[in-house]
């Protein structure tokens, strides 16, 4: 990447009148490590393929409504997001950006994407993450349930390789709308289906009491 280019992604970083800013040095330096990690590449980078050693955490988190920050500053463009969701991995519990020569550390508040766009196409549901990837939930990308906190369930949707999508509150509701009930195994549960798998997410009676 020109100079000039890794210069205009690193001001694009700070929010309008932020007067944080954080280091040009080491974001330089992690905007072109990970800018030729991808380099020529569709799609995610193969990190899987990758075992470079581990150089410590950074300051980058990802909230829960899928804001990345840098230095406790949020990064406003989707560009730079995608870019970095792009080397990003899951070992375990933990998170890491990874590039052939380091891996280091960042902090995911919920899951590392969300769900922000849902369609049904051919009897397929469709969901659009922040990042603008279109993942069809499937058996490979399976669909899963969780109870919250305070009552409630929060949906998710497998992106890739251990990496969630949260689905936003709003299209929880619409999965609702078009879930049914079946029988699995004696127990009447509610749930969607989408390319012919019944995706689970509670008893009939739970779903009643929401």
């Amino acid at each position: 990447m020109m100079a000039e280019q890794i210069t205009k992604l690193r001001e694009s970083l700070m929010t309008p009148n932020d007067p944080a800013a954080p280091d040009p040095f080491a974001f330089d330096a992690l905007v072109g490590k990970a800018n030729a990690s991808v380099a020529g590449k569709r799609g995610p980078a193969p990190v899987h393929l990758w075992n470079p050693p581990f150089c410590g955490n950074i300051d980058m988190r990802i909230a829960r409504d899928g804001t990345w920050f840098y230095n406790q500053s949020p990064i406003g463009r989707l560009p730079m997001v995608q870019l970095f969701s792009s080397i990003l991995r899951r070992d375990g519990e933990d998170y890491f950006l990874v590039t052939p020569v380091e891996k280091v550390g960042i902090i995911v508040d919920d899951a590392p994407f969300l769900a922000i766009r849902m369609r049904m196409e051919a009897e397929k549901l469709i969901f659009t993450t922040n990042v603008e990837d279109d993942v069809e939930a499937d058996q490979l990308h399976p669909l899963r349930f969780e109870i919250e906190a305070g009552g409630g369930l929060k949906p998710y949707i497998l992106v890739r390789d251990n990496l969630w999508a949260l689905v936003k509150r709003a299209l929880f509701y619409d999965l609702v709308a078009l879930g049914e009930t079946r029988d699995v195994d004696g127990v009447a549960m509610f749930g969607v289906t989408s390319h012919g798998t019944f995706f689970a997410m509670a008893t009939a009676a739970e779903i009643e009491a929401l």
